[in-house]
């Protein structure tokens, strides 16, 4: 495959350049099993239908605009827990996510902006930390499964949405 070169810019980063080396949706870390793509993931419904705030029409130009089809996004750049699957907040403010240095500079939205862009096959220095980040989620997996009766998916509902968030389909759990 030939890489292809991106450059990308919005109100959080400015002519930011990176590469697709890989496939898209292809060649993942062996460590790294996500059980839902970035598509099915805004279908879904997650972050309250504003991930991507300080982004043109919210629907970053790096992106797939597919993704994005039939999804309903936030239109006053808020979240609302009703554009959510489980209609429930399950997420940190990016101000919190900052202050615990969840935040780099590549990926100025946080891990879904990482996933997204890795999805496409963007390969990074920061892929190693952000797959510990997602495997560390199972923890959540587990809690459920020894918590809920299986297929109850009205049991613990902010930890199923948050395990949405980073692509484990908590629905069938």
């Amino acid at each position: 495959m030939a890489h292809k070169k991106i450059i990308y810019s919005d109100s959080f980063q400015k002519k930011y350049i990176y590469e697709l080396s890989s496939p898209t949706g292809r060649n993942f870390d062996t460590d790294f099993k996500p059980g839902l793509t970035p598509k099915e993931m805004l279908e879904l419904g997650v972050f309250g239908g504003a991930y991507f705030i300080g982004v043109k029409d919210l629907i970053p130009t790096d992106l797939p605009k597919s993704w994005f089809a039939g999804v309903e996004l936030s239109r006053d750049h808020e979240k609302h827990k009703e554009l959510n699957y489980y209609g429930v907040r399950a997420s940190q403010t990016l101000s919190e996510w900052k202050r615990k240095r969840w935040i780099h500079k590549q990926d100025p939205h946080g891990w879904f902006q990482w996933y997204c862009r890795y999805y496409i096959g963007r390969r990074s220095d920061d892929d190693e930390r952000q797959i510990k980040r997602w495997n560390a989620m199972r923890r959540h997996v587990g809690q459920i499964k020894a918590n809920c009766r299986a297929g109850d998916e009205h049991c613990r509902p902010r930890q199923r949405q948050a395990l949405l968030h980073w692509a484990y389909d908590s629905r069938n759990m």
